[in-house]
């Protein structure tokens, strides 16, 4: 019985997948989102296919829960955009300075363990106590890490002329 209903469920998807799409894509006037809500749609529709292939329209069906769906999508939306709006205008980001792409990619080179107490502690501030703690790890090993990654940030800007941050002598 549950290969008849998958072939069932099979046939009425090919038959009814692109109205369905199309009846959202109207509505919401983006292919993508109309295509993610009918997928959930007939996603629901096949879980309940057994109640739901006795309906006299079962399209109709999923249409009404596509629908939900669409309208629940739109409301958090404008829930996250009113959130956004209070929050006040966002700060304008331009392109990242040579100096800092110079700098990331030298942080990138180091190890985990020093890339990780080095941004812990000069990136956002957070003592060599906490950090050795948070990381669980004693503080002498916190400020081995900090000064081996300095020692080693040093030799990988030497060559690069970074502005403000003085070159190791």
């Amino acid at each position: 019985m549950a290969g008849r209903d998958s072939a069932d469920f099979d046939s009425f998807y090919i038959a009814t997948v692109r109205r369905v799409v199309l009846y959202l894509y109207a509505a919401c006037g983006d292919r993508a989102e109309a295509q993610d809500v009918a997928q959930e749609a007939f996603a629901r529709a096949w879980q309940h296919w057994g109640r739901i292939s006795g309906y006299d329209d079962p399209e109709a069906w999923v249409r009404q829960v596509a629908w939900r769906l669409m309208l629940n999508r739109w409301r958090s939306l404008r829930r996250w955009m009113a959130a956004r709006a209070r929050l006040g205008p966002s700060e304008v980001v331009g392109e990242p300075s040579p100096d800092r792409v110079a700098v990331i990619g030298a942080l990138q080179r180091l190890p985990a363990a020093q890339r990780q107490v080095v941004a812990l502690h000069y990136l956002l501030d957070v003592p060599v106590q906490e950090i050795a703690t948070t990381i669980g790890v004693p503080v002498g090993t916190v400020k081995v890490r900090l000064s081996r990654a300095r020692a080693a940030l040093g030799r990988l800007l030497e060559d690069q002329e970074i502005s403000g941050v003085p070159s190791p002598a």
